[in-house]
């Protein structure tokens, strides 16, 4: 488990070995979430990224008899 130090500006740096699994580049942007007690870091990715994630995932919904 790697720690970082919060800066007094309330500043962190993100391991190079999580930015470079994590892909993140200078300057992208990320969400920031506090749940419970720990804070999460969630990279906003373009639509245009997200094309195509679910290819492959079944889309058909069974129908009750009694409905059109």
């Amino acid at each position: 488990m790697t720690t970082v130090t919060i800066s007094p500006k309330f500043q962190v740096v993100i391991p190079r070995e999580v930015r470079e699994s994590m892909g993140l580049q200078a300057g992208e942007k990320v969400q920031v979430l506090k749940y419970e007690n720990r804070i999460e870091f969630i990279p906003l990715r373009p639509m245009r990224e997200l094309r195509g994630f679910l290819k492959g995932i079944d889309a058909s919904v069974p129908r009750d008899k009694d409905r059109i």
